[in-house]
């Protein structure tokens, strides 16, 4: 029996909640009284006793929202899945060029996963061990459980606090922005820059995004990278609060938050044109984003 190397993973993963945060993100350069130059992602602690500092923003990348890792012991592949946010996500496994190979549970298989959960999803083995196997593998991710349900009942705050003045630059079925799956009912709130942004609604922190800077409409620049708060609900459902401003995000992933809590202050960064605040109430669907209509308390903002 002979088991082929794995191939490489392939990874689809959803704009707008596909990312965690790198933890490094700006890099110090200075020297200190003896003239030893240190370059380090930390700023100075003292900074009267050094000179020549220099802070230089670096370029954040984006994480994957869940791991896989391999192992194989005795001809048989096993696949753990790591979850690295703070709420459901629905992984996707399937083979791709295989041969002689069978998996338990068969693939392609679907699961979510919990928060933060590490789970062993699927094992390989040759199905004629006296042949040789080959497979790769793929799998897909995406935030949420599909099995959610939006209440609609639910009304949700004014992102903002009282007497703040702004404007609904885009609404539901915006013709600029707002035609696909994940935006078909989302608003854009054009603020000024530094607004604070508050909790439309009660739920735990999923996933927070604060490290990306620079914006504009080059979508394969920048169509994710827009700072974010993912906050999910009570029945399963996530609002999206995006194009924060750079590290101004204020909440930490696993956090309960409450409505008309700070959650960070507007900006203008990711596939954007000018400061303003992108919300949307989301679901899984089929392994997709999917926003859904939400109404505010009191009909405050007309929605389309």
């Amino acid at each position: 029996m002979k088991s082929m190397p794995l191939l490489p993973l392939i990874v689809a993963i959803a704009l707008l909640g596909a990312a965690t945060p790198l933890a490094a993100k700006r890099l110090y350069q200075y020297r200190d009284q003896n003239g030893v130059l240190h370059v380090t992602d930390r700023p100075p602690a003292d900074a009267a006793q050094v000179s020549e500092v220099k802070e230089t923003l670096v370029r954040a990348e984006e994480q994957d929202i869940v791991q896989m890792f391999t192992n194989d012991a005795g001809g048989e592949h096993t696949m753990t899945f790591v979850n690295k946010v703070a709420g459901p996500v629905a992984v996707g496994l399937e083979f791709v060029d295989s041969f002689n190979v069978t998996a338990e549970p068969p693939l392609p298989l679907h699961t979510v996963l919990g928060a933060f959960e590490q789970r062993q999803v699927a094992r390989a083995f040759p199905a004629d061990r006296y042949q040789d196997s080959r497979f790769g593998l793929r799998y897909t991710a995406a935030p949420g459980d599909p099995g959610a349900q939006h209440d609609d009942s639910v009304r949700y705050s004014v992102p903002f606090g009282r007497g703040v003045k702004f404007v609904l630059a885009q609404g539901f079925n915006g013709p600029f922005t707002h035609t696909g799956a994940q935006s078909r009912y989302a608003v854009d709130l054009g603020v000024g820059e530094g607004t604070p942004v508050l909790c439309a609604r009660e739920g735990i922190v999923m996933m927070v995004e604060r490290d990306f800077y620079g914006a504009g409409l080059d979508k394969e620049k920048f169509g994710s990278r827009a700072n974010h708060v993912r906050v999910l609900h009570a029945d399963g459902s996530m609002a999206i609060y995006a194009h924060l401003k750079l590290e101004s995000a204020s909440v930490s992933p696993g956090q309960r938050v409450r409505r008309g809590q700070q959650l960070g202050l507007s900006g203008n960064t990711g596939f954007s044109t000018g400061p303003h605040l992108h919300f949307a109430v989301q679901v899984n669907r089929a392994m997709e984003l999917t926003s859904v209509p939400f109404r505010f308390e009191g009909d405050a903002i007309p929605l389309q």
